[in-house]
């Protein structure tokens, strides 16, 4: 029972008490890149997810057999060989959302979350929980970017998935696209709100 309470806590956790973007404060270069719209907001966090739990499940069998002197080698390794997997079913299945996600796809090898999770959780813990913290990991990620890709791309463009969801009545009457909320600096911001909300909701994640 130990362990199933255990288990539920490495996988839920990151959602929101330890996430990893709004509590640990990791990953954030690619929430600003990527959360102009909502689909390579999901297309990313996917890419991600995928990527967290398969690498962390590889170091995980691995981790009794991997030097010390070369283990950072040896994740970046086995993390680079999956996104170049992931990146090439993206271009063969998804090119448009490639081409939108451009070098982002790439820069998931050098994603702190992942080298984070490798180092502290993969190499000292068995492939099953170190799966499930990777997804857990993965997911808490994933959300935050879909959160703020949901608003950036409804307030600055009008639209969700690439279809528009803002009545025209609304632009006749004179509504207009925030065309902030596009830029990378409102990214920060939106990110900014969510710690806030996020932190107010949870008393013991503040600072004295």
């Amino acid at each position: 029972m130990a362990e199933k309470v255990s288990n539920k806590s490495v996988l839920f956790n990151p959602f929101s008490k330890n996430n990893p973007v709004i509590v640990q404060v990791l990953g954030i270069c690619s929430v600003l890149a990527v959360t102009a719209k909502l689909e390579p907001s999901i297309v990313m966090g996917l890419s991600v997810i995928a990527v967290l739990a398969f690498s962390n499940v590889i170091i995980s069998l691995l981790r009794n057999t991997i030097p010390t002197n070369i283990r950072i080698i040896v994740q970046l390794v086995v993390v680079a060989g999956l996104v170049v997997i992931v990146s090439q079913l993206l271009q063969a299945y998804a090119y448009d959302v490639s081409k939108q996600l451009s070098v982002f796809i790439g820069l998931i090898i050098t994603n702190c979350i992942l080298m984070g999770r490798l180092e502290a959780f993969a190499m000292a813990n068995r492939p099953w929980p170190s799966f499930l913290d990777g997804i857990g990991n993965g997911v808490g990620y994933a959300i935050i970017l879909v959160i703020v890709g949901f608003f950036r791309e409804l307030l600055g463009s009008g639209t969700l998935l690439g279809y528009q969801v803002v009545p025209q009545a609304f632009y006749d009457a004179g509504y207009v696209n925030n065309g902030l909320m596009i830029l990378p600096p409102m990214a920060l911001i939106v990110v900014a709100c969510i710690i806030w909300v996020h932190r107010s909701r949870n008393k013991d994640l503040q600072e004295d």
